[in-house]
């Protein structure tokens, strides 16, 4: 293959891969399916496919902050969905500080998508939080803690068990949706994440896990995507 049929082929992917992130599932489907092809008829990755424009990688903080007691389904979500968008999350903190805070790597465009979603979901769960469980100054300390954990620990797993369906029944997206290994190479110099935060959910809060659970199963990224996604295209044209 010449150098200047190499480029079309890349380019081609390329327009597919954009093309991918139509919010018409069928038209984006298709997309992918394509490209899928194309990327192995010709042993290429989606890294290498990207316009020039995406291919610098960012790492930035995101405005989440946690602690172990505090928000602790967070650096589990924020993995979830990260991983489901070809980012990485990492959590950061001041040394001798208790507080993390929550960050992305992915490829431009990557990880403005990742962090309109990752954002979406937490204004979910912190405004279910706020408008629907009650803060009782009588009751003991840590009781609206532990309550909001078990919320946000229910829809970070149903979220978490729906995103992996979704990956099991297309995997023909496979070859698409993989995180580019430049952004894994870009976090070598953070070491190897740790374990953080563990649900704890007491049969007492089960009820709000229980919603919680319920309102995972219909969180919908879309409400977040398609913004950007008409962005990203009109300033292609």
């Amino acid at each position: 293959m010449s150098i200047s049929s190499d480029s079309s082929i890349r380019d081609k992917i390329a327009k597919l891969l954009a093309l991918a992130e139509s919010p018409n599932e069928h038209e984006a489907k298709l997309a992918l399916l394509r490209a899928r092809e194309l990327m192995a008829k010709y042993k290429l990755r989606p890294e290498e496919c990207q316009k020039a424009k995406n291919a610098k990688v960012v790492r930035g903080t995101i405005g989440i902050t946690c602690t172990a007691m505090t928000n602790s389904w967070a650096p589990t979500l924020s993995a979830v969905i990260a991983e489901s968008y070809c980012c990485r999350s990492y959590r950061t903190r001041e040394h001798g500080r208790r507080t993390y805070t929550i960050g992305l790597v992915g490829l431009e465009e990557d990880f403005e998508i990742c962090k309109r979603i990752l954002l979406y979901a937490y204004d979910c769960i912190f405004s279910y939080c706020k408008h629907n469980i009650p803060k009782d100054p009588h009751e003991p300390s840590g009781t609206y803690r532990s309550r909001c954990n078990a919320y946000g620990w229910g829809f970070t797993h149903v979220v978490k068990k729906a995103l992996e369906e979704q990956k099991e029944q297309n995997q023909e997206w496979g070859l698409v949706l993989v995180i580019p290994q430049a952004v894994d190479d870009s976090m070598k110099d953070m070491g190897k994440p740790s374990i953080f935060g563990r649900d704890k959910t007491t049969w007492d809060d089960f009820h709000y896990k229980a919603a919680g659970y319920q309102d995972g199963a219909s969180f919908d990224p879309k409400h977040r995507i398609d913004p950007l996604v008409t962005d990203i295209k009109d300033g292609d044209e």
